[in-house]
């Protein structure tokens, strides 16, 4: 027997019309402790069938020291049927309730400490394809709140602007890093448009094609991401978080296992590597 958290909607917000942020509070009003990286299941009536109560998985794009509310980046896929869990939370009004299972997952878990026992103080840079941004969201606050000092990245890849969800949040601690100095705030964000030549993309400036191409290397030469660190990715100066579609997981990696990275699923025997991740298809 599945046994549900009661929760209530307190906050929707389109992007799109297949695009939203969505937030609820425990009906009770008491937050669990949880980790950033994880997720949690969110369950639904669904009155085709006979108001079952479904439930399916979604990254927590809020940070641990935020106790007021869990947050959702959520898309709503509607081919080649749409999400029975995804439909209804598009339809969810605030006040309404929803079922909810206790956040867990380890496979985005901020890597503090080497296999040695070590601090990590590698840089960290996060790849986060569509929706897959969402924890990378909650790393940014969660790293911001506690202070700490590690370079951290963000890139985000999407096809058009409007998908960009959390660029304002993003620029402002890119900005932040400007202003306090990269000895107090170490951060950068950078996006990635696919489809540039879209109407809709007509005022994009930046990095065009799938996130991973940042990665890529310029005719032998440093690749985007490099030329905007100013040095060349190693296994021993950066670890690389990736959360999206197993093809940006895998685009990722054809650029930097070359370079010798390798994944916590295919660590090696002293239990070191350099990139962990979450596919969600």
């Amino acid at each position: 027997m599945v046994l549900d958290n009661k929760g209530i909607v307190t906050y929707t917000q389109f992007l799109r019309e297949d695009l939203v942020i969505l937030r609820f509070v425990p009906e009770n009003g008491i937050m669990p402790e949880y980790r950033t990286g994880q997720f949690l299941t969110i369950g639904v009536p669904i009155p085709t069938e006979n108001f079952k109560t479904v439930r399916r998985a979604y990254s927590i794009a809020s940070h641990p020291e935020n106790r007021k509310y869990f947050e959702f980046v959520i898309r709503w896929v509607r081919k080649p049927l749409p999400g029975r869990v995804t439909t209804q939370l598009f339809y969810a009004s605030e006040g309404d309730q929803i079922f909810w299972g206790n956040p867990t997952g380890n496979a985005l878990a901020i890597s503090n400490t080497l296999s040695n026992g070590q601090p990590d103080k590698r840089r960290i840079i996060c790849v986060g394809g569509g929706t897959g941004i969402a924890p990378f969201v909650a790393y940014a606050q969660h790293l911001h709140a506690i202070g700490d000092k590690r370079e951290i990245i963000i890139l985000h890849g999407a096809s058009y602007v409007d998908e960009l969800s959390y660029k304002g949040l993003f620029t402002k601690l890119d900005d932040e890093s400007i202003d306090r100095g990269k000895d107090k705030w170490n951060f950068k964000y950078r996006a990635a448009i696919s489809r540039p030549k879209e109407w809709f993309n007509r005022s994009w400036k930046g990095q065009t094609g799938r996130v991973e191409a940042f990665f890529k290397s310029k005719s032998g030469g440093l690749s985007p991401i490099e030329e905007l660190v100013g040095e060349e990715l190693t296994k021993d100066n950066t670890i690389i978080y990736i959360c999206g579609y197993q093809g940006t997981i895998d685009g990722v990696m054809d650029f930097v296992k070359p370079k010798g990275f390798v994944t916590e699923h295919d660590k090696r025997e002293d239990g070191s590597f350099e990139v962990k991740y979450e596919s969600y298809g």
